[in-house]
């Protein structure tokens, strides 16, 4: 199979011709169609996450059907149409696992990280982790659902805000997120790189209240604010727009070094809460929400050769949205 190989970090993808996957007793082989890219697939070719498996090909928000099934799957047939995300598998015996925190297991795997992802023709993924998808958004556009999307979602219910939200870092995950904000209600504040119109007038289309610069204030205090933005001065300045008990969710895996603060900017029970990763039940409650009302994807599609491309795109902010590679 055609797969955009990681084998050195801080290096270009390596285009090769490589062996087919074979699904193991508790996985599924995946015909993959469509598979996103995400901040994170550029943090670890970047070394800014460390020790992944290498050589590896990247990419954890897959879509595809099922080609084959391990002797010990049930519930799934070929053709199936599913999603595979970050998380991988989990030892299912750790403290976390025990107590319905799955997404801080000892021993996770993530996909395109610890194991090989959807950067390719193919890809396996144990089949408790895959997530049916139903019919409706094409399969580049169902992609950036299965990491922008299920993370997006996390930091909101973590954020619970009850009427004003701040968004900071307006990209894939924010531009999905302000969709089922404003279709739940809620008053969107969306922040941006300084002077990106482009952006803060997408923001606008897809039902922000507001958009202005990341340095700015809103012209309302907020209940919550999500920093999606991998950038640590942001979390000084979110405390700043938020009201008492506002909380700061920091909803990206790798963020700069957060510099100090003045303690008044956290008192009156401001809080800061990082989010990590995702658990099977956020699949099936995101896919649940999102099926009440007609979510848009905005993507840019590149061919699968073009991977190097469109990583260095995301990197500089050159589309609205999310990145998705079409595989062949």
């Amino acid at each position: 199979m055609l797969a955009m190989i990681l084998k050195e970090q801080k290096k270009p993808l390596v285009r090769e011709e490589i062996p087919k996957p074979v699904a193991k007793d508790d996985e599924l082989l995946i015909k993959v169609k469509a598979c996103g890219v995400c901040r994170t697939d550029l943090h670890v070719k970047d070394a800014e996450l460390p020790h992944p498996k290498l050589p590896l090909v990247l990419g954890h928000e897959i879509v595809g059907v099922v080609e084959e099934m391990g002797k010990n799957v049930r519930g799934f047939q070929k053709g199936d149409r599913v999603g595979v995300p970050w998380l991988g598998g989990t030892c299912g015996a750790c403290e976390f696992c025990n107590e319905g925190q799955e997404n801080l297991c000892n021993n996770a795997l993530y996909t395109g990280y610890l194991t090989d992802g959807g950067f390719a023709q193919y890809a396996v993924c144990k089949a408790d982790f895959a997530i049916p998808l139903r019919p409706g958004l094409s399969d580049t556009q169902t992609a950036p659902l299965l990491c922008a999307g299920l993370i997006g979602y996390r930091a909101y219910r973590k954020a619970a805000p009850k009427k004003t939200l701040g968004v900071y870092g307006f990209g894939a995950a924010a531009h999905i997120l302000t969709q089922l904000a404003t279709f739940e209600g809620k008053e969107v504040y969306a922040f941006t790189r300084d002077k990106d119109i482009k952006s803060q007038e997408f923001a606008k289309q897809l039902g922000a209240v507001w958009a202005g610069d990341s340095s700015s204030l809103p012209p309302v205090q907020l209940d919550a604010a999500i920093i999606f933005a991998p950038v640590g001065e942001l979390v000084p300045l979110s405390l700043k727009a938020l009201k008492k008990g506002g909380r700061c969710i920091c909803g990206g895996i790798h963020m700069s070094d957060i510099p100090s603060f003045p303690y008044k900017d956290l008192w009156e029970e401001r809080s800061i809460q990082s989010v990590a990763n995702l658990t099977r039940k956020d699949g099936k409650d995101f896919f649940a929400a999102i099926a009440r009302f007609p979510i848009q994807t905005n993507v840019t599609i590149y061919p699968l050769e073009k991977a190097n491309e469109a990583l260095e795109d995301l990197r500089n902010g050159k589309f609205e949205g999310a990145a998705v590679l079409e595989i062949p």
